[in-house]
């Protein structure tokens, strides 16, 4: 006689429908945008009532920054990925740029966190939650790169910040290009020589 499984407990539900949620979450505002997503939707797309999802979220914005938040880990987890497979902190500085301009060529990112996550969350509760994310990583990478000699010195806060704003600008301009792409490659190399105006000649 086959034995049955045990019943999963009350933790490793909610486990469960929480991940449901930010799944189904994640298609409809990556391919719906914010504003015509409604959190109904995404109940019926996760397969829960609407009590569990406002159980396990406030509303509809508090779902979206959920969304946005896995966003950023999954984002940052493969800078740091990318950084530590790099000969040097330059080299690494360089790869990361290429590989956020990738990334950017993923609808659901480009939608959720370059278009719809400022009007949505706002530009303070965005900041708060790249300087937790990308914004770290970055700054990490440019002060290895400042304490190896690459880099000069200067405010490295404002350094990140104008670097990592290019590279946002960037992204938005592959969002709006008919060919995302085809137009990689320039917005790349672009990127290269903005991140390169703040190395030391010959370093």
């Amino acid at each position: 006689m086959s034995r049955r499984s045990p019943a999963r407990t009350q933790a490793e539900r909610s486990d469960a429908t929480t991940s449901a949620l930010l799944a189904a979450a994640r298609e409809l505002f990556g391919r719906d945008g914010y504003g015509p997503t409604s959190i109904d939707a995404v109940a019926s797309a996760a397969g829960v009532t609407k009590g569990a999802a406002y159980h396990h979220f406030r509303g509809k914005a508090d779902l979206f920054r959920a969304v946005f938040v896995r966003e950023q880990e999954e984002i940052s987890a493969r800078l740091e990925r990318v950084a530590a497979g790099a000969p040097d902190t330059w080299t690494a500085l360089e790869r990361g740029a290429r590989t956020f301009l990738e990334h950017c060529l993923d609808p659901t990112f480009r939608r959720v966190v370059l278009l719809d996550g400022p009007a949505a969350l706002g530009w303070e509760t965005v900041r708060e939650i790249e300087y937790a994310h990308v914004l770290r990583v970055l700054s990490a990478g440019m002060r290895a790169a400042r304490d190896d000699g690459h880099m000069a010195d200067g405010d490295l806060e404002a350094r990140c910040q104008l670097v990592f704003g290019a590279l946002c600008e960037a992204g938005m301009l592959l969002a709006r290009s008919p060919d995302p792409a085809r137009a990689l490659p320039s917005l790349t190399a672009e990127a290269g020589r903005l991140l390169g105006a703040t190395a030391i000649p010959g370093a």
